[in-house]
């Protein structure tokens, strides 16, 4: 059986959940034929932009706009990472071009990686060895306020406390 990392609840505005519908999700990638067919249908325009990706608790890879929330992606699910994904075309097949964990509605851990590189796989996805942006985010222990860590500066951008080491975006986990 295979073993899971952890999963991320939606921390994002109650308004963005509440507004999504369950027919609504990301186009679910589980295989390179599922691929195939999603790429072939969005724009060279579209294809310019990094898409919006949720790996849900099937651990299979969704695929939605860019401009799309990742909330919606999920279908308001729980998920085991999120963030943003670009492709390119690479000696006559698709391959991810930059992946992140920048989901500021999930601000899932940098450790999700692995969730996304198995999802990736089954999707027949070449990819990088691991996010080649990382999105650093710690919620703040004294005003409760989400932030985004830069430089390795653990500091909370609004009330100035320290920002613990270790991931807690989620006051329940």
């Amino acid at each position: 059986m295979l073993e899971r990392g952890r999963s991320y609840r939606y921390v994002g505005p109650a308004e963005l959940k509440a507004a999504v519908r369950p027919d609504e999700g990301g186009r679910r990638i589980g295989s390179a034929t599922a691929f195939d067919g999603w790429i072939a249908e969005q724009s060279a325009a579209e294809l310019t932009e990094p898409f919006t990706f949720v790996v849900g608790l099937d651990g299979v890879l969704r695929l939605a706009p860019r401009r799309g929330e990742h909330v919606a992606c999920a279908g308001g699910d729980m998920v085991l990472s999120a963030g943003e994904i670009s492709f390119t075309r690479a000696g006559g097949r698709w391959t991810v071009n930059e992946v992140s964990n920048q989901s500021t509605g999930y601000c899932p851990d940098v450790t999700s990686w692995p969730e996304v590189a198995r999802a990736l796989d089954a999707a027949d996805l070449r990819h990088p060895s691991g996010f080649t942006h990382e999105v650093v985010f710690r919620r703040c222990p004294d005003c409760q306020e989400h932030n985004i860590v830069r430089e390795d500066d653990f500091v909370c951008v609004f009330c100035g406390s320290d920002l613990p080491a270790a991931w807690n975006m989620d006051p329940t986990a």
